[in-house]
C-alpha cells in the first residue's frame, strides 16, 4: 500500500513538474512574441512618422467599418497619403496622390503576401499572385492574346451574351417591379469569358446548351463570331446613324463611341473595380515631396481614394463624363481603374470592349431608372460591390428600325 501511494505521488509530482515547465515555456514564448510585436510597432511608427495619421486605437488600429466613407473624409484631410493601422503592429501607408502612384507603379516591388495569400487556395499561383521572373515569363506569354486587334473579333460573342441577358430582362421587366441586376451582370461576364476564353458553346445564363446553329463560333463564321451588332446611340459625340446606316457592323464602331466611352470611364472613376492594390517595398523610396519610406513597408495604392481625391478631381462625387474629354485628364496617373505600370490588369482592353458592347446594346433596348428606396451602398471587398445589390426599374424602349433589326 505505501509503495503504491509513493508511486502515485511521484507520478503526480512528475506531471506537475512538466506542466510547470510547459507553462513557463508558454509564458516565455508569449513574452517573446509580445516583444516582437512591440518592436515591430516602434519600427513602423518611426518609418511612418513623416506622414500625419488619423486617430487610431493602439491595439485595434482603424476600424474597418464604413471604410469607403472614411476614406472620403481622410483623403480630403490628408491629400497625399496617410498611415492605415490594421491593428497594433500592422500598418500600411495608404496612397491616393497621382505623383505618389507614379513612383510606386514605376518600380518592381512585389505584391504584399499578407494581402493576397488568402486568394491562393481559391485561384492558385497564376499571373495575379506570382512575382519575379516567373511572373514576367507568364505575362510575356499572355500579353499578345490581349492585343486590341485580337480581341475585336470577339465582339459578336460578347453581344450574344448580352442579348441573352437582355431577353431575360424583357420578360422580368413586364412584372413592373425593380430588378436586382448584379447577379445577371455577374452571369453575363462569366458567360462571356467562357465563350471567348474557353470556346464554350452553351449559355451559362440559361443553364442549358444553346443551339449550335444560333450560337456560332469565333472561327465558324456564325452570327456570334461576325460581330454584326450596331452602334446607334443618339448621344453627344456619336455618329448620326439613319436607317440605311443602321446595318453597319457594331465592331467597326467601337472606336467611334466617344461619349459612351467617357461615361464608362467616369463610372469607373467613381466605382473602380478594385479599391486598392498593395505592394511591399523591396528598396527604400523617396517621393517627389521629399518624404521617404524604408524597405519593408507595405504601401496600399488606394484607387478609390485617388479617384475621389478633390485635389485631383474637383467635385469628385459628381458624375461628369466631360472629365474624360480628349486632353482633359489632369495627370497620367490620375485614373487607374485597372492599376498601372508593368503589373496593370492584362484584361483591361477586353473589359473595356465588353463594357462598350453591354452598355450600347442595353441602352438600345431599355431606359434604366434607379430604385430610390434601395440606393446601392458601395463596400470594399476583394472587388468593389454593393452591400444591398443594384436595383433598377427597366422601361422597354420601342424599336424604331423594325423587328428585323432588333439586336
Amino acid at each position: 500500500m505505501s509503495v503504491s501511494v509513493l508511486g502515485s505521488s511521484g507520478l503526480s509530482g512528475g506531471i506537475s513538474g512538466l506542466l510547470q515547465v510547459a507553462s513557463l515555456l508558454s509564458l516565455l514564448l508569449l513574452l517573446l512574441k509580445a516583444a516582437q510585436l512591440y518592436l515591430r510597432r516602434q519600427w513602423l511608427l518611426r518609418a511612418l512618422q513623416q506622414f500625419p495619421c488619423p486617430p487610431s486605437h493602439w491595439l485595434f488600429g482603424h476600424s474597418r467599418q464604413r471604410e469607403l466613407q472614411r476614406i472620403l473624409k481622410w483623403v480630403e484631410k490628408f491629400p497625399s497619403a496617410y498611415p492605415h493601422w490594421l491593428w497594433g503592429s500592422h500598418a500600411r501607408l495608404r496612397l491616393h496622390d497621382p505623383d505618389y502612384m507614379k513612383v510606386i507603379l514605376g518600380r518592381s516591388d512585389p505584391k504584399a503576401d499578407s494581402s493576397y495569400r488568402f486568394l491562393a487556395p481559391w485561384i492558385g499561383y497564376g499571373l495575379l499572385l506570382l512575382n519575379g521572373q516567373k511572373w514576367f515569363q507568364h505575362r510575356r506569354l499572355l500579353t499578345p492574346a490581349f492585343h486590341y486587334d485580337i480581341l475585336k473579333p470577339y465582339v459578336g460573342l460578347m453581344a450574344d451574351s448580352v442579348r441573352v441577358m437582355l431577353d431575360k430582362w424583357e420578360e422580368l421587366a413586364s412584372q413592373d417591379s425593380p430588378l436586382e441586376v448584379f447577379q445577371h451582370v455577374s452571369l453575363l461576364t462569366l458567360d462571356t469569358i467562357m465563350k471567348c476564353g474557353f470556346s464554350h458553346q452553351g449559355s451559362l445564363q440559361l443553364d442549358r446548351p444553346s443551339d449550335p446553329a444560333e450560337e456560332g463560333s469565333a472561327a465558324g463564321g456564325g452570327r456570334a463570331g461576325e460581330g454584326q451588332e450596331e452602334e446607334a446611340l443618339g448621344l453627344p459625340g456619336h455618329p448620326s446613324l439613319g436607317q440605311r446606316e443602321y446595318g453597319l457592323h457594331f465592331r467597326g464602331h467601337l472606336d467611334q463611341m466617344p461619349y459612351t466611352t467617357m461615361c464608362i470611364k467616369e463610372a469607373l472613376r467613381l466605382y473602380p473595380p478594385v479599391p486598392g492594390v498593395a505592394r511591399k517595398l523591396s528598396q527604400p523610396v523617396t517621393f517627389p515631396d521629399g518624404r521617404s519610406l524604408p524597405k519593408g513597408v507595405i504601401v496600399l495604392l488606394s484607387i478609390y481614394g485617388l479617384h475621389h481625391n478633390p485635389k485631383v478631381w474637383p467635385n469628385p462625387e459628381t458624375f461628369d463624363p466631360s472629365r474624360f474629354a480628349p486632353g482633359s485628364l489632369p495627370h497620367s496617373h490620375a485614373f487607374l481603374p485597372f492599376s498601372g505600370g508593368s503589373r496593370n490588369c492584362i484584361g483591361k482592353r477586353f473589359a473595356m470592349i465588353e463594357l462598350k458592347v453591354a452598355v450600347a446594346l442595353t441602352l438600345l433596348r431599355f431606359e434604366l431608372l434607379p430604385d430610390p428606396t434601395r440606393v446601392p451602398i458601395p463596400t470594399a471587398h476583394i472587388v468593389l460591390k454593393s452591400e444591398n445589390g443594384i436595383h433598377l426599374h427597366l422601361r422597354k424602349l420601342p424599336n424604331p428600325y423594325g423587328d428585323q433589326d432588333r439586336l
